[in-house]
């Protein structure tokens, strides 16, 4: 048979109690450390152990051990420091009443901001991969007790750091991009060398567009984003391709989303990388359609195709489910070249989510029973 396996896009709801220490930790409150690890320890192996209670093929630490999915870099890299610029997404510029709707929950006390984020002061140099290798160390003992087909850690893009966190010291935005390139280098092979599928989360690659390159060319941001690439590229050096994957979103939040930029006008950027998985938000309703670019995938890659919704409470009947394996089947062209996933994942920063924590694992069910009914359809 056939076999559709499972997946998703990296974080997942952390306790509300680990949400607290970490939004006090990235206001620069004092947290108690041994409560803070002890809350991380604690959530890692709950939502390890749901993952294979629901039956999740590819597992992953949800995240639990980070203050969102970039942003605590600014610990792993010297240089940083103040506050940097906030960035105006065009969503909210256009339309100013969703923007006062959203604002409250950006603005959460218990939640992890990802508007006012600290700037690169100084030249970055990272740290040293001590925080990184405790994450590995963590998920693996959680995991040892279930039987997961395999195991997955995410390691940001160095150009959703380079856009998010404001240049104060850098010549250009690219000398900037290549300098947290040659630190993320190494957290990317310490994840590979561990025995881990590798994931780069890299919105920067989409949502960027609608965001720090609203107001140039399209040209230019092809340009930004093929830099980026090689930057990802020359990190990854010798790494073994079929062992990366390439998490490209639009950003993880329920908006109009209508100044996205076409996939159709990135694709052929996105094909540079060195990666032998993409990891796609493809059931959201403004993406959904270009499922039909898959056929364009080169045959030494495969996808992860989005087939849940992370920004709405709708659970995804296991039949729609089916339906987008199928489709992405039928445009790649085999169905061991697709697994089933989220669009992104489902608490970027500690506190701020869509969706909420208890509807997430009922969406992740959904996932799981959409793939095997796709799977015994593959089979008829």
């Amino acid at each position: 048979m056939a076999r559709i396996r499972t997946t998703h896009a990296g974080s997942l709801p952390r306790p509300h109690a680990l949400d607290v220490c970490w939004a006090r930790h990235a206001r620069g409150d004092t947290v108690d450390v041994t409560e803070l690890r002890a809350h991380i320890d604690t959530a890692t192996r709950d939502v390890v152990t749901r993952q294979a209670t629901i039956g999740i093929d590819i597992a992953g630490n949800g995240e639990q051990g980070r203050e969102s999915f970039f942003t605590h870099v600014r610990e792993r890299f010297s240089g940083f420091g103040g506050t940097g610029e906030v960035r105006p997404f065009r969503d909210f510029v256009e339309f100013p009443a969703y923007r006062d709707q959203r604002r409250t929950l950006m603005t959460d006390v218990d939640s992890v901001s990802l508007v006012q984020l600290p700037a690169a002061i100084d030249a970055v140099a990272y740290q040293g991969t001590a925080p990184i290798d405790a994450e590995i160390a963590l998920l693996g003992s959680c995991a040892a007790p279930h039987a997961f087909d395999d195991l997955f850690m995410t390691v940001p893009s160095p150009g959703i750091i380079a856009t998010a966190m404001t240049n104060r010291h850098y010549a250009t935005i690219e000398d900037y991009v290549d300098a947290l390139a040659d630190g993320l280098a190494h957290e990317y092979a310490a994840v590979i060398d561990a025995g881990l599928i590798l994931q780069i989360d890299a919105p920067d690659l989409a949502m960027e567009r609608h965001v720090l390159y609203a107001d140039r060319s399209l040209e230019e941001y092809r340009s930004f984003a093929a830099h980026v690439i090689a930057a990802i590229n020359r990190a990854l050096n010798d790494l073994p391709r079929e062992r990366v994957r390439l998490h490209v979103c639009w950003g993880n939040y329920d908006g109009p989303h209508c100044f996205d930029v076409p996939l159709v006008d990135m694709l052929d950027t996105y094909l540079g990388a060195n990666v032998g998985t993409y990891v796609l938000s493809l059931a959201n309703p403004r993406h959904a359609h270009e499922f039909r670019l898959l056929s364009e995938l080169p045959v030494s890659t495969s996808v992860v195709v989005g087939c849940i919704d992370t920004t709405t409470n709708y659970v995804e009947h296991p039949q729609v489910v089916a339906d987008r394996i199928l489709r992405a089947v039928e445009a790649v062209g085999d169905p061991a070249r697709v697994q089933a996933g989220t669009d992104c994942g489902f608490a970027t920063a500690a506190g701020l989510r869509d969706v909420a924590s208890d509807i997430v694992w009922v969406k992740l069910q959904a996932l799981v029973e959409g793939a095997r009914l796709a799977s015994e359809m593959l089979t008829l």
